[in-house]
């Protein structure tokens, strides 16, 4: 019971403290062409996705790219990798990144930057296992509830809900933009707001 009532309190400590851009990465996690048209609402997923991309480009976060088999399952969409000009994508046959070794060094060089956000697909596969492997060393994991999805309604539900769970702040695209933003009226604020109409 005791224990119970501090991981409540550290949990919600996390989810007081406030996004700083100089505290978090973005990490896209197998937005690929194969399976993303069996994806459920794959529409808004991409369109989400992209707009956290241009957020990071924005305000100069790091953004790691994973792809799931690529030689099976294809590389990341056009759509994303487009705005994402240099970017290496890492590809991986481990569900969870954190189960990858070039995922691992790639993240243990965002030196400071303990916050990871989440978007891509599955949520219930290989965005919750990478959640899972980031709160386990140490990260803090906001998922973009809205840039995340699954092949079926039920499994993206679950996903969020078992990240939620393991400590992960469930969020969604534009409470992450405007957190990330922290006001108006700022240059960053005015390049981002063409994309937010």
């Amino acid at each position: 019971m005791v224990t119970a009532l501090i991981e409540e309190s550290s949990y919600a400590e996390i989810v007081r403290r406030p996004l700083r851009p100089q505290e978090c990465a973005l990490v896209v996690i197998d937005i690929q062409e194969r399976l993303l048209v069996a994806i459920h609402e794959r529409e808004r997923l991409v369109r989400n996705a992209k707009l956290l991309v241009r957020l990071a480009n924005i305000l100069g976060l790091p953004v790691l790219v994973s792809t799931q088999y690529v030689k099976g399952l294809g590389p990341t969409t056009p759509e994303i990798m487009s705005l994402l000009p240099g970017v290496e994508q890492l590809d991986k046959l481990e569900f969870g990144c954190f189960g990858n070794g070039d995922f691992c060094s790639a993240t243990a060089k965002l030196a400071g930057r303990g916050t990871l956000l989440l978007c891509g697909m599955e949520a219930h596969i290989c965005v919750m296992q990478t959640a899972l492997g980031a709160l386990t060393q140490g990260h803090i994991v906001h998922v973009a509830a809205d840039a995340v999805g699954s092949r079926t309604e039920l499994n993206w539900k679950l996903g969020l809900g078992r990240m939620k769970s393991a400590g992960a702040v469930i969020s969604s695209t534009e409470m992450m933009i405007y957190e990330l933003l922290g006001q108006s009226g700022t240059p960053a604020f005015k390049e981002m707001l063409q994309y937010l109409k």
